[in-house]
């Protein structure tokens, strides 16, 4: 192995190096690297994979509590639910790839977030996504919109994992910067948790699954860096799956671990074999030693740095128990995959590969995967100018809009953010497996019985990002508080938050002010809900080039997906009215509440965007105390079996929310507002905010369900109306009778299937 300079300017520049990191990657290795180890540094270095922007803010974020058994720093988390049973969970972006290669960006990304879940010895039971486009009238969007449903599509239903729920929404700022981010949940099969770290000197290292080839060629460098009009070029850095092989991959790992003979493993996701053996290896604080002319290839005359680049999928990297390794790969051959002895862990403290009898590579572990370069950014004393700008918009400036309240209604449930996503769900199989209990578009959460007992699991994923734009630490508390809100809306306790952090480059000072404060927005309500961060994902630069050489970030985007555990799959409760003359209540701020109160706004809402143009003014200020005793008052009454159906209020307001309950349950309601005074018209059908949920329960159960309320939530609950028969109007007066809306059924139906379709078919 040669100890010159090997490499250029260009070449470092080409691996996303900058110059005071090639310093000191040279200073770590006492001489310059050569062109393979050039590689491995680049890809570890990289935001995708060692957080070098992002760790220290992640560190304030909860990690422990009661129920977790495995936090951040594995491929998965796992939490306790009783009885045995034992969740992984974890929630992973795939925008860039999906960027440029939509059919395969999102298929592989699905692929990807199933290994680290049956990485840990959890079978998988679940999938969910969170999607965001450009505007849906270009037919660039139209495109990867059309790409990406059919990637997840193909690779969750082949692989026979159900895809149980998710959000898309649309809005110009991704328009060049789709974001893909992909949720799976898993239940342990293994009496072990199956940990990544090596040991055992001597201990063989064994290659399973597909073989390596020259796809995904440095992968995680290319999710670090922005998009530009070249970017086209980098297709050969998007990986293509094969979900049949991954199922068989999945059967395979599960019986391997259930032997007892594995100690170790790893998937080879991003970074590929590097990551696989730096990671496993420092971990461990031992080394491996792998010999690349034993890799199974699949393309001929690949040299080292093609070897340890290459991000082919379905591949898995085990430490096994020495002198079980022909079990195992007896285990692999038998499921129709490759399995082979690549190498063995050796004590000194690196990664070492062999080429052709020499060595092609030497680093030491722990500055691939644990001592890696950490920048700490000063963040900006005050919010930069456009948010101050944003910030001076008032409601009193806004003039009301010419057409009724009826016709405003309508327009919002036909923008394509709010309007039904049946087109993109109902090409995914969600019934796979039977154990889906809430179907897509049926209810705030997913819902999966856990076989065998009365209880289940709730799973959401959530991001008002235009919140976080305008106003980071209040839009992240939102995410979190919504994602609750969501799981107490079919009765699930929430329990653990698995989080996406999709953000601009940091290294600009409004993109690091976003992520850090959104962190911090993050990290208080995860504390106020007693939800932990058991891990995640950072995907950081999600911006386009524009012609002029100008960044076009996105919308800050922290995806928050968490899981609540359902006591009794009795008591379970979607959004829609269920039977005529159920009473329908508000819970949470009142409809009286004035324009003053910061905690219910029409800044930043889907009405103030949609109908006025303008994104502007303050979003909602979270009141996590009212959101904490609001959602447990919704909860109490599912599990009481008092409540008929739960619905949060958000994108849209009131107004939104109760046509979506008509067209969930196909029912009529006659809301008719209590006597007060209220502020304009506009802010109490559309504001948004307030901690606010749509309940509907029996009237027998009426004088039970007030009593509770008039107990433990005095001042935040109103009677609003009445379930009508199925068919009829959602019609919504004032005290004195006066009507505000008054739309039918087929006129809210129309208005919400129509938009995706209309565009995408």
């Amino acid at each position: 192995m040669s100890h010159s300079p090997l490499v250029t300017d260009a070449d470092i520049a080409a691996e996303g190096l900058k110059p005071n990191e090639y310093d000191e990657i040279v200073r770590r290795l006492g001489r310059h690297p050569n062109r393979a180890e050039l590689g491995m540094f680049g890809v570890m270095w990289s935001e995708h994979c060692c957080y070098k922007n992002s760790r220290p803010l992640l560190k304030q974020f909860p990690t422990q509590g009661e129920r977790v058994l495995v936090g951040p720093g594995e491929n998965a988390g796992v939490v306790d639910l009783g009885d045995g049973l034992r969740l992984a969970f974890k929630i992973e972006s795939h925008n860039h790839p999906s960027a440029i290669e939509p059919f395969q960006g999102a298929a592989t990304g699905v692929g990807g977030i199933l290994r680290d879940i049956f990485t840990m010895g959890a079978r998988p039971i679940a999938l969910l996504n969170a999607l965001r486009f450009g505007d849906l009238k270009e037919a660039k969007t139209q495109q990867l919109i059309k790409g990406v449903v059919a990637g997840i599509a193909h690779y969750g239903n082949c692989v026979g994992v159900p895809t149980v729920g998710g959000e898309v929404y649309f809005d110009p700022s991704y328009r060049g910067n789709p974001l893909v981010n992909a949720m799976a949940l898993g239940l342990m099969e293994t009496p072990e948790i199956v940990k990544s770290g090596a040991s055992g000197v001597g201990n063989p290292v064994l290659y399973v699954g597909s073989t390596t080839g020259r796809d995904g060629m440095g992968g995680a460098s290319f999710a670090s860096a922005e998009l530009t009009d070249d970017s086209m070029g980098d297709r050969p850095a998007v990986q293509v799956g094969d979900p049949f092989l991954e199922k068989c991959l999945i059967e395979a790992c599960l019986e391997a671990f259930q032997s007892g003979a594995v100690v170790a493993a790893q998937d080879m996701g991003a970074a590929g074999l590097t990551c696989s053996t730096a990671e496993m290896a420092a971990k461990g604080g031992v080394g491996i030693e792998l010999d690349l002319d034993k890799v199974p290839v699949r393309e001929q005359g690949m040299v080292p740095y093609e070897f340890l680049l290459s991000e082919s999928q379905e591949r898995m990297l085990f430490v096994a128990a020495k002198g079980r390794e022909e079990e195992l790969l007896a285990i692999f051959h038998r499921w129709g995959l490759q399995g082979v002895v690549v190498g063995h862990v050796i004590a000194e403290p690196v990664v070492r590969v062999l080429y052709r009898g020499e060595v092609a590579a030497e680093v030491p572990a722990r500055a691939l995967a644990e001592d890696t370069p950490l920048y700490t950014r000063e963040c900006l004393p005050a919010p930069p100018a456009y948010v101050q700008q944003a910030r001076q918009w008032q409601p009193e400036q806004l003039a009301l809009p010419s057409q009724s309240w009826s016709h405003v209604l309508l327009t919002l449930l036909s923008t394509p953010s709010l309007a039904s996503k049946a087109w993109v769900y109902r090409q995914y199989d969600h019934e796979v497996q039977n154990n889906t209990l809430v179907f897509p578009g049926d209810a705030d959460a997913a819902v999966i019985r856990l076989r065998g007992t009365h209880k289940g699991i709730a799973a959401t994923v959530d991001c008002p990002s235009r919140y976080v734009y305008l106003d980071p630490y209040e839009g992240g508390k939102a995410a979190v508080a919504e994602a609750a809100r969501n799981l107490s809306c079919v009765g699930a306790d929430p329990l653990a938050v698995t989080d996406n952090l999709n953000f601009g480059s940091p290294e600009t000072p409004v993109g690091y002010w976003q992520l850090a404060e959104a962190c911090r927005g993050l990290a208080d309500a995860c504390r106020a809900f007693n939800t932990p961060v058991t891990g995640g994902n950072v995907s950081l630069y999600n911006e386009t080039i524009d012609s002029t050489g100008q960044p076009q970030p996105i919308y800050p985007t922290p995806v928050v997906g968490m899981v609540g555990l359902i006591p009794d799959l009795a008591r379970v409760v979607g959004q829609g009215w269920q039977t005529s003359g159920d009473l329908i209540y508000l819970l949470g701020l009142p409809l009286t509440t004035p324009l003053s109160d910061p905690r219910v706004t029409l800044g930043g809402s889907e009405y103030l965007a949609q109908l006025h143009g303008c994104v502007a003014g303050c979003p909602p200020q979270i009141d996590l105390h009212l959101e904490q005793q609001v959602q447990a008052a919704c909860r109490y009454g599912i599990h009481q079996g008092w409540l008929a159906s739960a619905h949060d209020l958000s994108e849209g307001g009131l107004a939104v929310a109760l046509a979506e309950c008509c067209l969930s349950g196909q029912r009529g309601a006659s809301i008719q507002l209590p006597e007060g005074i209220y502020p304009r018209w506009d802010a109490v059908l559309f504001g948004e905010g307030g901690a606010r949920i749509l309940v509907s329960v029996t009237p027998a159960q009426q004088v039970l369900w007030e009593a509770y309320l008039s107990e433990h939530l005095p001042d935040y609950w109103t009677r609003l109306g009445i379930v009508n028969a199925q068919g009829t109007e959602l019609c919504i007066d004032t005290c004195d009778n006066c009507t505000l809306i008054k739309v039918t059924m087929e006129e809210l139906t129309a208005a919400w299937r129509s938009p995706l379709p209309t565009y995408l078919d």
